[in-house]
């Protein structure tokens, strides 16, 4: 059976543009910095989102963790939301690796109160441990995919600037945003110190993310990146398929924004309570199945059978996210398979 695979667009395929660059790439070995594909993507990365110097890493998640590690001292504290990747899916790296503590915030629909940010920041004392970095995500939490806008960014950047905090945005699917909001990556980048963005999810190529941020704080998560075991030899062959990435798959994401929302007023067609229409801002649909009495299991194996992936997130709930792959009849075939389950 041909899956259909709706659980997350990092399972989308590299295109053939991709593969032919990736077998064509002139390479060379990174760690001495002789890899001119690398090069030529971390320019082009820097270039596009205003920032002086970007570095290719393995994930995104050793983006964030490399960023907390050249921004903070051990024993300070981090502020950031209680849904982001860096707090919960990282595997307590923030601990384990920079020895730094998070506290935690909520948000609504992806905002903090600012009132929320300004408490958070610990008071100087003896005995508080100091506030290094107000970290943010865009779009925020992954399984809703909410789009922050320049004019927040900025605001909340500020208050943190004016307590002496580094500002580090998780941006793996910052280009979700920028397609979202009608802005430039160069905009919502504008106001934070640091940031990542990933290849390998609406993107499509198969490996990495980009690092970037002053050359100085480059230059130091270069030498982090080594010790932590990520320094690459001829990963040019990767490079390159993040190059076709960034100049020929970043305009098509709107297509996956309608695709979700075709997906959500379907769903919705079939019962208003299954989707809330008001929080599809991007390509993640969650859909609560609570009000039709079936559970994320059931929903999952049901959907599984008829050649649906879907990810469960709680006892009732489960994400859909649309992608490259998967286009509008896919989208219907989706929709078609819930009802008739839910109909049975």
């Amino acid at each position: 059976m041909v899956y259909k695979d709706f659980r997350s667009d990092t399972v989308t395929q590299a295109t053939p543009e991709m593969r032919r660059a990736m077998m064509e790439a002139e390479v060379g070995d990174d760690i001495l910095g002789e890899d001119p594909t690398v090069q030529k993507l971390e320019t082009m990365g820097a270039s596009m989102f205003g920032k002086e110097a970007a570095l290719l890493v393995v994930s995104g998640t050793m983006a964030n963790q490399i960023a907390i590690m050249v921004l903070t001292q051990l024993g300070d504290e981090i502020i950031l939301g209680e849904e982001t990747h860096l707090y919960n899916l990282e595997v307590g790296g923030i601990a384990a690796l920079s020895g730094v503590q998070a506290r935690a915030i909520k948000s609504h629909m992806g905002k903090f109160d600012l009132k929320d940010i300004k408490r958070a920041i610990r008071p100087k004392g003896v005995q508080s441990p100091v506030s290094r970095v107000l970290c943010l995500e865009n779009t925020y939490d992954l399984n809703r995919g909410y789009s922050l806008s320049p004019e927040y960014q900025a605001e909340v950047a500020g208050i943190a600037r004016a307590n002496g905090m580094a500002v580090y945005l998780d941006g793996a699917r910052l280009f979700n945003a920028a397609a979202a909001l009608k802005v430039t990556v160069a905009q919502l980048a504008a106001d934070v110190d640091a940031l990542q963005v990933c290849l390998t999810k609406g993107l499509a190529a198969p490996f990495g993310s980009l690092l970037m941020g002053s050359r100085a704080f480059i230059d130091r998560a270069r030498w982090i990146r080594q010790r932590i075991g990520g320094g690459m030899r001829q990963i040019g062959h990767m490079a390159a398929a993040g190059i076709v990435a960034l100049e020929s798959m970043v305009d098509r994401l709107a297509e996956d924004h309608v695709n979700a929302q075709r997906l959500a007023a379907g769903l919705a067609a079939i019962d208003e309570r299954l989707v809330d229409l008001d929080k599809v801002k991007t390509n993640i649909v969650q859909i609560d199945f609570a009000p039709v009495g079936k559970d994320a299991l059931y929903m999952t194996e049901a959907l599984l059978a008829r050649g649906i992936k879907v990810k469960p997130i709680g006892e009732t709930s489960c994400r859909m996210i649309t992608h490259y792959g998967l286009d509008a009849h896919d989208v219907d075939a989706a929709v078609a398979a819930i009802r008739d389950i839910l109909c049975k």
